[in-house]
């Protein structure tokens, strides 16, 4: 037993000692792996680490982020006269608003006034639509935030879009104009367009009993707002109560942009008898109105309108596709920029209101102008001078060299500058089309282009250059749909004889040239415009690669002048204006067209031009500008608001002072050989 056990005890301590034997090899080994990855990791900390585009942008947008709320947090705990305290400190004292400056001299509120806002920059919300939009009954589409356009792109450009046939609502879509004066006080949060024109008038005592806001679904043509909404006639009993509850004192409207032609289009519409017409009778305006404050008023037409529907673009959208070719022609986020944008616009009836109006004869051919001479900007400023002759003195222009402005589009540069004797044209008028190509290769995005297949877009460009005359009939060739309803409810022409029975058609009664102010001697007309801003009068296009799927045409960017004072740069030649629209159509009718006794004014209404010479803010802290001249912002101008609430508290024209010119408008009208 103690043999066994001897030889037990040693087999054991032989595998302790083994065991130990082991353990410690064990402990070696990891040892040298241990110091084999201290060892790498020393090497690896020598290396620097490398730095990543991700982790840049990740940086970038923290940074950014904290940015942002510690100045939103700023922003909210600073006291509210802080803006005014550096504005002050940085400037010297502030002027007083108009209203303030006004009340002060003992202007109170008078004469009930109505808002007319333009194209676009009205709000438009839901009221039935289909199931993609779900939860927006009586939601903005159009004016507040625009958070539908990113959420559902697809959704929203169906619900904005109009019926192709009719130019009214689709199939189980019904989007209206908002009402009150929240319409179109703010586009969007922050960037005001009626805002501080109603604070201006509320500091005299305005409220919303003596102020209205004819808000109308800017979309569909003029008479079709009656049709749908009755919108004329809501406009028509509103002034009539309102003059009623005033003590019988007349009403101050004050349109603006293509509002202007829209109450051109009510001023006929409410003499003229039913149904076509409201039945107001002939003196109807003489009993309901002091005076009509156009404001930015695109009488004649834009050239800008004429871009828009034959490529879906303007300046700055051309800019923009140099910059990132393709970006807006592209399938983004299951949007095709600017196909969904031509298919959507081109159902708006309205915006075919605003192609120029009066042919040559107004706008100048291939050969002529009326503005001719280059002056973009960098005129001298003019003496403020009333002439009721339409004569200017004073009103010398510096030249720089002539520009063929009658050339509305041309194709290529050298077109646009060449001799009209060494211009080869090819009538497009005739030509064939075919060869269109199917809807599955531009992606279901359908416009009117691709039923002209390549020998038609040939047959545009060979045509060369286009002036106001032959411009219709471009938009009839490239868009025969459009046009069909736009030719139904709007003319361009000028009219001969002004007692023909055909003039008293609803299509004529929105063109200064085709129709007659109303009977009423005692109201008064003033054209109120920016000016000294580079604005859009004729293009350079190309055809655009890809020409069967994407649209054909695009202005063409690289078309510039080489010159300092350069009217054309980007493709687009720029003459006086306010960045939209041109002078000659904002100031002409005023001028000449209406100034005085003629066909278009027979009861000799007096008509006033008051002109804004643009200055921009001098700093940040004046955000838009009290001097602006640009097309929105012209509405913060103090000149422009006092001017109005002088009016609206009783004053006329002669109290204004008469014309305020700095243009060349009365030169340039007198080249016009308008009979009156």
């Amino acid at each position: 037993m103690s043999a066994i056990r001897r030889r037990k005890n040693s087999e054991a301590s032989k595998a302790t000692n083994s065991e130990k034997t082991n353990y410690d090899g064990d402990d070696d080994k990891k040892k040298k792996i241990d110091e084999e990855e201290e060892d790498n990791n020393k090497k690896k900390t020598k290396k620097p680490k490398k730095w990543s585009c991700v982790d840049t942008c990740c940086w970038l947008i923290g940074c950014i982020c904290v940015t942002w709320w510690l100045l939103l947090f700023l922003y909210n705990a600073m006291p509210a006269s802080f803006n005014q305290y550096v504005t002050e400190a940085i400037t010297g004292p502030v002027p007083d608003p108009p209203g303030v400056k006004l009340r002060k001299e003992g202007l109170r509120v008078r004469h009930p006034v109505v808002f007319v806002p333009g194209i676009v920059t009205g709000g438009l919300e839901l009221w039935e639509g289909k199931q993609c939009a779900e939860g927006l009954f009586r939601k903005r589409l159009w004016g507040g935030t625009f958070g539908e356009v990113y959420k559902r792109p697809l959704c929203w450009v169906e619900h904005m879009s109009l019926d192709n046939e009719t130019g009214l609502d689709p199939s189980g879509i019904r989007v209206r104009p908002v009402s009150g004066l929240v319409a179109a006080d703010y586009f969007a949060p922050g960037y005001f367009v009626w805002a501080v024109l109603i604070a201006n008038l509320a500091r005299i005592g305005y409220e919303e009993k003596t102020m209205y806001m004819a808000s109308y679904d800017w979309r569909i043509s003029y008479q079709n707002t009656e049709v749908r909404d009755q919108t004329l006639s809501r406009i028509k009993s509103h002034i009539e109560l309102m003059v009623a509850t005033s003590g019988g004192k007349k009403a101050v409207i004050i349109p603006h942009s293509m509002g202007v032609l829209y109450f051109l289009h009510f001023m006929k519409w409410v003499e003229a008898p039913a149904p076509m017409g409201g039945g107001g009778g002939p003196d109807w305006c003489s009993k309901h109105i002091k005076a009509v404050m156009n404001i930015g008023g695109p009488f004649l037409g834009v050239p800008k309108a004429v871009a828009g529907l034959f490529s879906s673009e303007a300046k700055d959208i051309a800019v923009a596709r140099a910059i990132a070719p393709g970006f807006l022609d592209n399938d983004l986020f299951r949007l095709q920029t600017l196909q969904h944008a031509m298919k959507m616009t081109r159902t708006w009836d309205s915006t075919m209101s605003m192609v120029p109006k009066g042919g040559d004869i107004i706008w100048g051919g291939v050969d002529w102008s009326p503005e001719e001479i280059c002056s973009p900007s960098g005129r001298k400023q003019r003496n403020n001078d009333t002439q009721a002759n339409g004569d200017q003195t004073g009103n010398e222009v510096s030249q720089t060299k002539c520009v063929n402005y009658g050339r509305i589009v041309s194709f290529g540069k050298d077109v646009a500058e060449a001799p009209s004797s060494e211009i080869e044209r090819i009538d497009f008028r005739d030509a064939v089309k075919g060869n269109s190509v199917a809807n599955t290769t531009c992606k279901d995005v359908w416009t009117e282009y691709h039923d002209m297949g390549i020998g038609g877009i040939k047959a545009v460009a060979e045509y060369k250059t286009y002036t106001a005359g032959s411009i219709i009939d471009l938009l009839q060739f490239v868009a025969p749909k459009m046009m069909a309803r736009g030719s139904a409810h709007f003319s361009y022409g000028i009219a001969d004889n002004l007692d023909d029975p055909k003039y008293k058609h609803y299509k004529y009664w929105s063109n200064p040239l085709e129709t007659k102010l109303p009977n009423a001697p005692d109201m008064e007309i003033f054209s109120m415009y920016g000016v000294g801003i580079p604005t859009e009068r004729a293009y350079v296009y190309k055809l655009s690669p890809s020409a069967e799927c994407y649209i054909p045409f695009q202005i063409d960017t690289s078309a510039d002048d080489t010159e300092e004072d350069s009217c054309l740069n980007d493709g687009v030649y720029s003459v006086d204006g306010d960045e939209t629209v041109p002078v000659l159509s904002a100031g002409f009718m005023c001028a000449k067209g209406w100034r005085g006794k003629t066909r278009f004014n027979p009861s000799g209404s007096r008509t006033y031009i008051r002109e804004y010479d643009h200055s921009p803010p001098s700093h940040l802290l004046e955000g838009r500008g009290t001097q602006s001249g640009a097309h929105v912002d012209i509405m913060g101008n103090f000149a422009l608001i006092e001017d109005i609430i002088r009016v609206a508290a009783g004053g006329s024209g002669e109290d204004l002072g008469g014309d305020q010119v700095y243009s060349g408008i009365f030169k340039w009208s007198e080249k016009i050989n308008l009979q009156l």
